[in-house]
């Protein structure tokens, strides 16, 4: 790949950011249609998710006929090379229909098994977060900020964030409680925004559970390029979701993985 080529793929990938923000900001505090996806749990699907990721779609089929497609409504599409779109609409939907500005629209896209440029777009508060293994920046009102976590290596003065305490159950609840106690201050809610606020070094550590990979391929990237260090669990690179740890720094991410391992059973 050319880097004519990946700055082509950047710039539409900015392009769709800036379309999903759009519909979006039109549909944010405004009537919107809520359907449940099934479940044991309420699983909230508005008819704007459905109506970024349609255009998204369209507009990635259209430009580029052989990449494939993962994304939250409508499933997978194949590729026929070696990019992969990952899409979530609306990154935080519980947010979306109750009116907190905290969620985000997220694209990615990786060429193999590897993520080239991430993109979060938080359109009420005009901010485009991007990123590269090679640096992360927000985006707002034309100028760039670059992105650098905060040099956090100890727990007891690390900020902990997660969505929701019922993404865990049994004894990964058990470990991320245990985390959550040795850590000076823990917060729920928040959703891809953590991420964000993680690599802009206003949180020091990210801990969740259930993800899909559309929720995490499209924040590595953005994570990596402000010297965050991300994996699963186990320490793998986490390109499927699952339960994952975000971390400022190795060294407050070894520390707080050897706290959920001695709990958790993985």
């Amino acid at each position: 790949m050319t880097a004519e080529t990946l700055v082509e793929l950047e710039d539409f990938a900015l392009e769709l950011a800036h379309t999903a923000g759009g519909i979006a900001r039109a549909h944010f505090r405004q009537p919107i249609t809520v359907e449940n996806k099934g479940g044991s749990a309420f699983d909230p699907v508005t008819n704007a998710d459905r109506g970024i990721e349609r255009v998204l779609r369209a507009a990635i089929v259209d430009r580029y006929p052989d990449h494939g497609i993962i994304a939250e409504e409508e499933g997978e599409r194949a590729a026929r090379g070696e990019y992969t779109w990952y899409i979530d609409p609306i990154d935080g939907t519980r947010a979306f229909m109750t009116g907190s500005p905290l969620w985000g629209t997220l694209i990615g896209l990786t060429r193999g098994t590897q993520p080239l440029f991430g993109v979060l777009v938080q359109p009420v508060l005009e901010e485009v977060f991007f990123g590269t293994p090679n640096g992360s920046w927000l985006i707002k009102a034309d100028q760039r900020e670059r992105l650098r976590r905060r040099a956090c290596t100890a727990l007891e003065q690390a900020v902990l964030a997660c969505t929701h305490p019922d993404m865990f159950a049994g004894a990964r609840l058990a470990a991320f409680n245990a985390l959550a106690k040795r850590c000076l201050l823990h917060r729920f809610g928040g959703d891809c925004y953590n991420y964000a606020m993680l690599a802009a070094g206003f949180v020091d550590l990210v801990v969740e559970d259930n993800l899909k990979p559309f929720d995490i391929v499209p924040l590595l990237p953005i994570l990596e390029g402000a010297g965050c260090v991300v994996t699963d669990w186990r320490g793998d690179q986490p390109l499927k979701g699952g339960h994952v740890i975000a971390a400022a720094t190795p060294e407050l991410h070894a520390a707080a993985m050897a706290v959920l391992l001695r709990t958790a059973e993985l």
